[in-house]
């Protein structure tokens, strides 16, 4: 994870016709972290899916060296299936099937693996989606409002699964409009464009 980096220079996003932001610049190399803040609406969640490169730039470019992993609003899981196989499906696609149960365990659901996810409290799912992004090994934690849904307790081993993630080579970049503890990072407000 040592080399990874995130690039944005001079992106612009355009939704439904509307500017949202244009000339957003970022730059994050192994262990570093970025806070977009702002209003609903101003454009977070494109950014983070530009950063992903689910969504194209109306201008501008993004360079990611590493994989990159996104914690989206929807969970992204299975309903249907139990935790361990919703998680894993994902975890297989990234090679990392064995990192599930370490990773469930990481927050706080180790002892629901075989509960079917439609089970889960609104927190739970949302650690379950966090469990996917963990079990997946990549280097780019891409995360979108990651505390919606959470309580104290588990925004708190967020901010602690963040931490260590950073501490071991990995950059994060989060989009949220509320307080996230992210010692050291860059806290970038999103304004609309004009």
């Amino acid at each position: 994870m040592s080399t990874a980096r995130l690039v944005l220079d001079g992106v612009a996003c355009r939704r439904g016709g509307r500017l949202l932001f244009d000339e957003f610049g970022l730059a994050l190399a192994a262990g570093e972290a970025a806070l977009v803040t702002g209003p609903n609406g101003v454009g977070k969640s494109s950014l983070i899916r530009i950063a992903a490169g689910l969504l194209a730039p109306a201008a501008g470019r993004v360079e990611a060296t590493g994989a990159r992993a996104l914690l989206a609003e929807a969970a992204a899981l299975d309903t249907e299936r139990t935790l361990a196989d919703a998680v894993g499906f994902w975890a297989a696609l990234d090679g990392a099937r064995g990192r599930v149960p370490e990773a469930l365990d990481a927050v706080g659901l180790g002892v629901l693996a075989e509960v079917p996810v439609r089970m889960l409290s609104t927190g739970q799912r949302r650690r379950a989606a966090l469990a996917r992004v963990v079990a997946g090994g990549a280097a780019i934690w891409l995360l979108d409002e990651p505390v919606n849904g959470l309580d104290a307790a588990s925004t708190t081993l967020l901010e602690g699964l963040v931490a260590r993630h950073r501490a071991g080579g990995g950059i994060v970049l989060v989009a949220s409009h509320v307080p996230v503890a992210l010692p050291g990072a860059r806290v970038l407000p999103l304004e609309p464009a004009a």
